[in-house]
Formats: structure tokens, C-alpha cells, sequence
């Protein structure tokens, strides 16, 4: 039952999502066109100890972080849709359990999340990669840790805001200043001291290194259990908001 129901409510996510085009073209194209201006624009002109490829390179691994951050941004909209639809009342009151509904959504997220990075990693030849195999793989197996803790996120979110545009504000307040702060732009060696701490404390600087990882070999033990560790209490809080917070659908 359980199963059923997460797996029923991943795919109406999926479906759902790419019947939106303009969402589709949102999420995935808008990195794209950051990595453009900002990649070409810098260049060469960007070199730092480690990262070869100028600034294309360096920035590349931040574009597909970002691709994540927007396709869970974009996918749990739906939530907010949901409510004013009355979809989640009728779930809410169901047989199917909080941890359900959130892994349904979640997994919908990072289904979407994943095929959309998949997509935008076979640009790496243009930044001066070569794209392999065992990359892809990587890639994909980090798409999911990364993605499930960004749809985590944005399903506690989601679940407290009233509306589309006040959860589009929030998550431009929060998230954005993550992905600046978390070296997808710029790297932490030379930054002021003060940047360098909040880079260290932001949890979006290992999911970060994790993309990193595939094209410079960096490391990932830590930054993998950061980032799984965070989803633990991203999950926990999205079902105790579930719990406690059914009210809020009304």
C-alpha cells in the first residue's frame, strides 16, 4: 500500500512536471544560460590552483548543481498547487501514511532532477571535458543524494507556504545565497575569512564538492555524509510538519 502509493504519487510528479513546458524550459535552460554569460564571459581570465579548464571548467559542476536546485524548486510548486486544488486534502485524510506522501513527492523530484542533469552533463565537452561513462555514473549516483536533500528541503518548505510567489521569495532568500556561497561560482581559496566560514558551514558547499568530484577528482566521503546526514533532518522535520501540521491543507 505504501509503495504503491509513493510510487502512484512519484509518477503523476513526473508526468505532471514535463506536460509544463514552460517549467521544463525554466529549470533546465536557465542554468544553461548562467554557464554561457558567466563561463565565456570570464574565461580564461579565471585560473586557480587544481581547476585547468579557465572558468568554463570550474563553473560547470555549479551550473549542474544548479539545475538541481531549480528542478526542486519547480517540482515542488506542485505542492502549493496541490493544496489550492484540494488534491492534498483528499491524501491527507487517506489510509496513505506522512512518510509516503513525502517519499512520493520526493522521489518525483528526483526523477525529474536527475534526467534534466543527465541532459545538461553532455555540454561537458564544451567546457573542456571528456565525458565518459564511469562519469555519467557518478553523476547520476550523486544526482540522487544531492536531489533528494534539495527536495527534502523544499517539501518543508513548501508544505508552510501559502502560496506560489511567497515560496518562489523564500527560496530565492535561502537557496540562492547557498549556491553563491557554496564555491559553484568561486572558489574558497582567497575569499575573505568571514565568506570562508559561512562556505564552511553551508551544507550546499559539499553537494557542491560531490559534483566537483567527477570531473577533478575530489574528495567525497565527507561531503557525501554531509550531505545525507542533512537529508535525515530535512526528512524528519518534512514529516513532522506532516503530522503536525495537517492543518494547514485545510
Amino acid at each position: 500500500m505504501k509503495q504503491a502509493a509513493c510510487v502512484a504519487l512519484a509518477t503523476r510528479e513526473v508526468v505532471r512536471f514535463f506536460r509544463q513546458r514552460s517549467r521544463v524550459m525554466g529549470a533546465l535552460l536557465t542554468p544553461v544560460i548562467f554557464w554561457i554569460f558567466l563561463g565565456y564571459g570570464f574565461g580564461n581570465s579565471f585560473q586557480t590552483s587544481g581547476f585547468g579548464q579557465g572558468y568554463q571548467g570550474y563553473f560547470f559542476p555549479g551550473v549542474l548543481l544548479l539545475v538541481l536546485m531549480f528542478s526542486s524548486i519547480f517540482s515542488m510548486i506542485s505542492l502549493i498547487e496541490d493544496r489550492k486544488e484540494g488534491f492534498l486534502q483528499s491524501v491527507a485524510v487517506s489510509p496513505v501514511s506522512s512518510g509516503a506522501i513525502v517519499g512520493g513527492k520526493v522521489l518525483g523530484t528526483v526523477i525529474i532532477s536527475t534526467i534534466q542533469l543527465v541532459l545538461v552533463a553532455f555540454l561537458a565537452p564544451l567546457a573542456g571535458f571528456d565525458l565518459s561513462v564511469l562519469m555519467i555514473f557518478k553523476l547520476v549516483i550523486f544526482s540522487v543524494v544531492i536531489s533528494t536533500n534539495m527536495a527534502l528541503f523544499g517539501f518543508a518548505l513548501a508544505w508552510r507556504s501559502r502560496s506560489v510567489q511567497g515560496f518562489h521569495v523564500l527560496m530565492n532568500l535561502i537557496l540562492m545565497p547557498m549556491w553563491l556561497l557554496s564555491g559553484a561560482t568561486f572558489p574558497m581559496e582567497g575569499a575573505a575569512h568571514w565568506i570562508v566560514i559561512l562556505m564552511k558551514l553551508n551544507p550546499m558547499t559539499y553537494a557542491n564538492l560531490l559534483m566537483q568530484n567527477p570531473f577533478y577528482h575530489r574528495e567525497w566521503i565527507f561531503p557525501l555524509t554531509v550531505v545525507v546526514s542533512t537529508s535525515v533532518i530535512f526528512l524528519i522535520w518534512s514529516i513532522f510538519q506532516m503530522k503536525y501540521g495537517r492543518d494547514i491543507v485545510r
